[in-house]
């Protein structure tokens, strides 16, 4: 991409979409970067790593300098931080996404150095909340396998999981695979998704709504996953991942996990069997990335008396 130096520094770049030219002011952004970096012990390279990681594991649509910009923010409020080891990175993940959930919804952010407009491409308020609960949880779990579980729902397979004891004796195959593995992950994309339940003679319902109304799914259900929302242009890949979890499934050996395609353009067919905590992940791959991703947690609340083969 082609770009024109000013005299004062700045650059002058063709934005295709907008069809016109944009300013960016890379000099005082990265003189921004390394006066925080330095006085925080390069601890504003680590945070801005690690809000990569939770970007790109929970489908966080958000441009490098926007994280760098809020990451900017954070150590802006507080210094205590600044002299931090590795020891405190659990509490300072915890104090940063604190910081993420309670800010304001607003259209964009004044960048660092350069005070440019960095505009927000989706909010990213809810998800920070749920990874600053993950964060409680795996500060809470320390010392335990259960730790590792939690920073790795926050940070991805970044995270190694901790080995147990019963691990050796489990009686059920670990079959669960992971889109890093298979794909680039590079989220600049937002992609949502929903399951429509239904069941005979009975109007179809989504999930969405039954879980906001504290109405319970329950087994023997149709379980139609689609797309409510894409920001990525076709053409495009879905991929899906199925994972059963809970005594049940681990009982049936059927955890599942694996990386699968659509039953049908753009959705996911399946059917409520068991009682656990599943979870359904949706991954849109363009170019041979993976630019978006949603997850829906799908928690069944009894066990079929039916045998079938399916969640």
């Amino acid at each position: 991409m082609e770009k024109v130096e000013n005299a004062d520094g700045s650059f002058d770049y063709p934005d295709t979409k907008a069809e016109g030219w944009k300013v960016t002011k890379p000099r005082e952004e990265i003189a921004a970067t390394k006066e925080c970096n330095d006085r925080t012990s390069t601890n504003m390279r680590h945070l801005a790593r690690m809000a990569r990681a939770w970007k790109n594991a929970n489908g966080v649509n958000m441009g490098g300098l926007l994280i760098d910009t809020l990451v900017y923010n954070f150590f802006d409020q507080t210094d205590d931080y600044d002299a931090a080891g590795t020891g405190s990175f659990d509490l300072m993940a915890r104090d940063f996404f604190e910081f993420l959930k309670d800010q304001p919804e607003q259209e964009y952010y004044l960048a660092l150095g350069s005070r440019q407009r960095v505009h927000v491409k989706a909010k990213f308020q809810r998800k920070a909340k749920k990874a600053y609960n993950r964060c409680l949880e795996a500060i809470a779990d320390e010392g335990k396998t259960s730790a590792n579980k939690k920073w790795r729902e926050v940070f991805g397979t970044s995270v190694p999981l901790a080995k147990s004891a019963s691990d050796s004796s489990r009686s059920f195959r670990d079959t669960e695979e992971f889109i890093e593995d298979k794909f680039p992950v590079d989220v600049s994309e937002t992609v949502s998704i929903d399951c429509e339940v239904t069941q005979a003679g009975w109007r179809p319902t989504w999930l969405r709504t039954m879980r906001r109304g504290g109405i319970l799914l329950k087994a023997d259900k149709s379980l139609k996953f689609v797309v409510t929302q894409c920001s990525v242009e076709e053409p495009y890949t879905l991929k899906w991942k199925v994972l059963n979890r809970g005594p049940e499934a681990e009982r049936r050996d059927k955890i599942r996990g694996q990386i699968v395609d659509s039953s049908k353009r753009g959705v996911r067919i399946e059917h409520s069997d068991f009682k656990g905590e599943h979870v359904v992940e949706c991954y849109v791959v363009k170019d041979g990335v993976v630019v978006a991703r949603a997850r829906i947690d799908v928690p069944i609340s009894n066990t079929s008396v039916k045998a079938a083969n399916a969640l």
